[in-house]
């Protein structure tokens, strides 16, 4: 039998996850004009407006889990600084509509006076921040810390898109290493606070399949590359390729001990969050031709196996959706008979989420550009008018919310 971590604390209730969110991405770019934008998620998708109406929708969906995060940016205006106002709006209207959030702390940007990811002070001044969210919210008890990591870290750190807009292996190291110290410390300073917090920490599902034999390594060495922040954040060792191109591009031996000491340390009160889209498996060529997405080829049912099989924890499908609105229904269907025939194989999912609640803005260009661009992937559009998708995820929801719980029939990987 496999051993996987402890989930008595989630049993208790039995209760699975059933979740939606609201998209928070907050990076700074570089605009048509040269200068330094800020893409606010939640100003494109007209949620500072509607925010009581998204979280009545939420309820009207029959869910009762949220994937959602205040405005970090807004939030923490230098050390020890935070303004909670609009915060406090939220998070109360939330515990008063029993919503139970997922508090996403900190996803795709950072405040004006930090900079960057790329700042060493970053791990310890977001520390500082969730320890002081914590307090302020005790009730609060699920978190992701930091956002996708290894989004962050391609996206700020070695593509040069976003935020620090480095476009080296050692900027994604360095952006990198400072996430996952920064879910790490934030995940210690909200244990002192909340001693029964949990950590479901969303990061990518992805593959890569080489186009030609003479990719082969090439798609090895990028298919390893995806575990680095779960190795990190759970301590898990590297392999020797990995470990020497962590070294090469600046993280410390000291650093890489502590990581495994830290991750194996709060290991268990964690949850592996998994995001899949049909754009997360990619057709990856020879030499340094642009890899391209795949479509499905692997699905989500395939590649969480390998997931779990290397980190054998409790996990949450934590993000999905379709673009092409047309065929979100066929996806949505496609995705639940994944979390189904898993469930019945006695994989410890515990919960799945269609993300988002309303339609995003920008993402066809990964918020590289300031469009305007509506893109059609949520339950709702931006009117709040229900997508045929947000028709069916209420069914599902009505019809599976008594039989689908953290237990099911089967052979339990335990």
């Amino acid at each position: 039998m496999k051993d996987v971590t402890s989930m008595a604390p989630l049993a208790q209730s039995r209760r699975f996850f059933w979740a939606t969110g609201l998209e928070c991405s907050y990076p700074v770019i570089t605009g048509k004009n040269g200068r330094q934008i800020r893409i606010d998620e939640l100003e494109k998708t007209r949620h500072y407006q509607n925010w009581e109406l998204d979280f009545q929708l939420t309820r009207e969906m029959g869910l009762r889990y949220l994937r959602y995060g205040p405005p970090y940016y807004k939030v923490h205006l230098g050390a020890g600084k935070y303004d909670w106002e609009f915060v406090d709006l939220t998070f109360h209207k939330m515990k008063e509509l029993e919503i139970i959030p997922i508090a996403d702390l900190c996803h795709f940007g950072v405040p004006d006076f930090i900079g960057g990811f790329g700042n060493p002070d970053f791990a310890k001044l977001f520390a500082e921040f969730a320890e002081a969210f914590a307090r302020r919210y005790p009730w609060v008890r699920y978190y992701t810390p930091v956002n996708e990591i290894d989004t962050t870290a391609q996206f700020s750190g070695l593509l040069g898109w976003w935020n620090d807009q480095e476009k080296s292996d050692r900027g994604y190291v360095t952006v990198l290493k400072n996430c996952v110290k920064a879910a790490i410390l934030a995940e210690e300073a909200i244990s002192k606070v909340q001693p029964d917090a949990f950590f479901i920490q969303s990061e990518g599902t992805s593959y890569y399949h080489a186009l030609h034999p003479e990719a082969v390594d090439r798609a090895n060495f990028l298919n390893a590359r995806r575990f680095l922040p779960s190795d990190l954040s759970y301590g898990i060792l590297v392999d020797s390729t990995m470990y020497q191109y962590l070294l090469d591009n600046g993280l410390s031996r000291d650093e890489y001990h502590w990581f495994m000491r830290q991750g194996q340390r709060l290991r268990p009160r964690c949850i592996m969050g998994n995001d899949y889209y049909a754009m997360n498996e990619h057709i990856t060529p020879p030499g340094d031709e642009p890899i391209t997405h795949s479509d499905r080829m692997f699905g989500y049912y395939m590649l969480i196996q390998q997931y779990f099989n290397r980190y054998h924890m409790p996990m949450m499908y934590t993000e999905t959706n379709q673009r092409n609105y047309e065929s979100a229904e066929a996806w949505l269907r496609e995705q639940f008979s994944c979390v189904l025939r898993l469930k019945y194989e006695g994989f410890p999912l515990i919960g799945f989420t269609w993300y988002s609640l309303v339609d995003q803005v920008d993402w066809n260009t990964s918020l590289r550009e300031d469009n305007g661009h509506v893109d059609p992937l949520g339950l709702y559009d931006l009117d709040r008018k229900i997508r045929p998708v947000g028709k069916l995820y209420k069914e599902l929801v009505a019809q599976w919310h008594d039989i689908l719980t953290l237990e099911m029939p089967g052979n339990a990987k335990g």
